[in-house]
């Protein structure tokens, strides 16, 4: 084996002096060892040559430690040692040490299997007990059925004894029958309103579910008035207009957004066959459908000249009109669920799974701000004014930051689930959230605790938009309205300033997942996982056009002018539809 010698280690020594800054130890060590008079040649020898050295010996060590113990094979053979014990200690003590900690890993996957097996034996004791749930639950419904069964018989005998009843009026006088039939209706009334706990009063202002889906075919939206947009390779997600000019933006799981020019020839030609203006923005190179790049969220700057996108892998990017990236803001460690641009157009907002919001400096192309207040992802912000913006998240929480500001302005708690939406009405200064926990609320930046409690969904809600009207809108005479969202089917309006439900919009049959007012706040257009798009009149409370697709429908939004309404799918499509009334 070779050795090193006293000259070649003085030398080595100098040299870690001298590039670790102590030039008078190097210096002092050079002229007592003589270094000058050695023949070595300086420029073959590497910087951190001594270090290196130092650390294979370390390693050496550490593997004569391991390979020579003659304990049984086990999946984590080598264990990994201090550098300190290795210079303090001789081979003999570091085996033993080896052989300890390898006990210490047995005593622990011992320890793990009992646990494993103690899960196991819950996870069947679990099945078992929901085996007995479901068996207890058949058995009920079987008697409810029993139940049932016996007011149905009920029923049919009423129905015999009636018309029994009647065949006896046709042999009385005219007024007597006529005396019958009139008390016989009071009856009918009296027990409707008892079925329905209410003996007095106005009904309340509900759309029928009847009246809706009897009105479906009339006002079923013809082929010709839908253009149906194809190209993307993965469920679309999201989608909005540009605000200045025809574009429609879409973002896809494919780890594509598309720029599509939209014009009213796509119509008077069918829509189908028209030759379609497509940009597409790759977020990978190569192949597509990388899950880890899914666009979740988009949103166009005010002039629309850009375009901001949020993905999966973290990442926010803007682009061009033309479809060319003009910056990728890298910072988050989770990805993004939501971002919006502010109104001057200089920041951009982002809320990430990673449980924080960034500010980024657009003309700088950097993050100005990170503010880390949840403990749960960040789900949903919105912007307030230019410089302040509501915060929400999984933790139930809503923040209010501001930018300089490294504390909230304002903490909403009162949420007792995920909050999925947050949104400022038109003048900033209410605040509106929906949440898992089946409620909405309404916040003033002048009181802690909400200001309304709305309760009427029955399950949890997903979506929340004001209307373009009232005060700070092009719509000022008209009454401000929030609408709502939720799984249970249905949209509900409310009244904002008495915190009462307007109406309730009975027409999809599964959850629904957007809603988005018109620009002149006559009409609300809503998308279901049904495959419908439904587009009611405010005025009239009921459907005036619907639409049926092939998927579950993402989300809808409405062009400037109020006469396209974009949809996306779960089926890879996106339509546009034609709405002039």
């Amino acid at each position: 084996m070779t050795s090193i010698t006293s000259v070649e280690l003085n030398y080595l020594v100098f040299r870690y002096l001298q590039e670790s800054g102590f030039t008078h130890s190097a210096f002092t060590l050079g002229y007592e060892a003589g270094i000058n008079k050695c023949t070595i040649d300086g420029s073959l020898v590497p910087p951190g040559a001594l270090i290196t050295f130092v650390q294979k010996g370390l390693q050496y060590l550490e593997m004569e430690a391991n390979l020579s113990n003659n304990d049984a094979e086990m999946e984590e053979d080598f264990s990994f040692l201090q550098p300190l014990d290795i210079i303090t200690k001789d081979v003999n003590q570091l085996r033993q040490m080896v052989k300890e900690k390898r006990k210490n890993i047995q005593k622990d996957r011992i320890k793990d299997r009992d646990k494993d097996k103690d899960k196991e034996v819950e996870r069947e004791h679990e099945g078992e007990r929901g085996r007995i749930r479901v068996k207890e639950r058949t058995e009920k419904e079987k008697e409810r059925e029993k139940e049932r069964e016996k007011e149905r018989e009920k029923e049919r005998e009423k129905e015999r004894e009636k018309a029994e009843s009647n065949k006896e009026r046709e042999k009385q006088p005219e007024e007597f029958a006529y005396r019958d039939m009139v008390l016989d209706q009071v009856d009918k009334d009296v027990a409707r309103h008892e079925e329905n706990g209410t003996l007095a009063g106005p009904e309340p202002m509900d759309i029928a579910t009847t009246s809706t889906f009897a009105s479906h075919d009339a006002c079923e939206i013809h082929s010709s008035e839908v253009t149906i947009l194809e190209g993307h390779t993965s469920e679309v997600c999201a989608c909005a207009w540009s605000p200045t000019g025809s574009l429609l933006a879409s973002g896809s799981g494919d780890s594509t957004a598309r720029i599509w020019t939209i014009s009213d020839g796509l119509f008077k030609s069918g829509g189908k066959n028209s030759p379609l203006n497509v940009l597409v923005l790759k977020h990978v190179k190569g192949r597509t459908n990388e899950k880890s790049k899914d666009v979740t969220t988009l949103d166009w700057n005010g002039e629309g000249t850009l375009l901001a996108t949020g993905s999966y892998d973290g990442q926010a990017r803007i682009w061009t009109t033309t479809g060319d990236l003009r910056t990728t803001l890298s910072k988050h460690k989770g990805p993004i669920f939501s971002l919006k641009w502010n109104k001057k157009g200089d920041y951009l907002l982002t809320g990430s799974c990673d449980k924080t919001a960034i500010v980024w400096d657009v003309k700088a192309e950097e993050w100005k701000q990170q503010f880390e207040f949840h403990t749960g992802p960040t789900l949903d912000v919105d912007w307030r004014n230019n410089v302040s913006f509501a915060t929400s998240s999984t933790d139930n929480m809503i923040y209010v930051c501001r930018i300089g500001e490294t504390r909230p302005i304002k903490t909403f708690a009162g949420h007792q689930g995920e909050v999925n939406c947050v949104k400022w009405d038109p003048t900033g200064s209410l605040l509106a959230s929906c949440s898992d926990d089946i409620t909405a609320k309404i916040w003033c930046m002048k009181q802690d605790k909400y200001v309304h409690d709305l309760r009427e969904h029955s399950k949890e809600i997903y979506a929340i938009r004001w209307s373009p009207t009232g005060p700070g809108t092009n719509n000022p005479n008209q009454q401000l309205v929030l609408a709502s969202a939720s799984f249970d089917s249905t949209v509900k309006l409310w009244d904002v300033e008495q915190g009462k439900l307007l109406y309730s919009l009975n027409g999809h049959r599964d959850p629904v997942y957007s809603v988005a007012f018109s620009p002149n706040g006559e009409y609300l257009a809503s998308g279901s996982l049904d495959k419908s798009m439904h587009v009611w009149s405010l005025k009239e409370g009921k459907i005036v056009k619907t639409y049926t697709g092939n998927g579950g429908i993402f989300e809808v939004c409405w062009n400037k002018e109020g006469d396209k309404i974009a949809a996306c799918f779960a089926n890879n499509t996106l339509c546009v539809l034609d709405f002039r009334m």
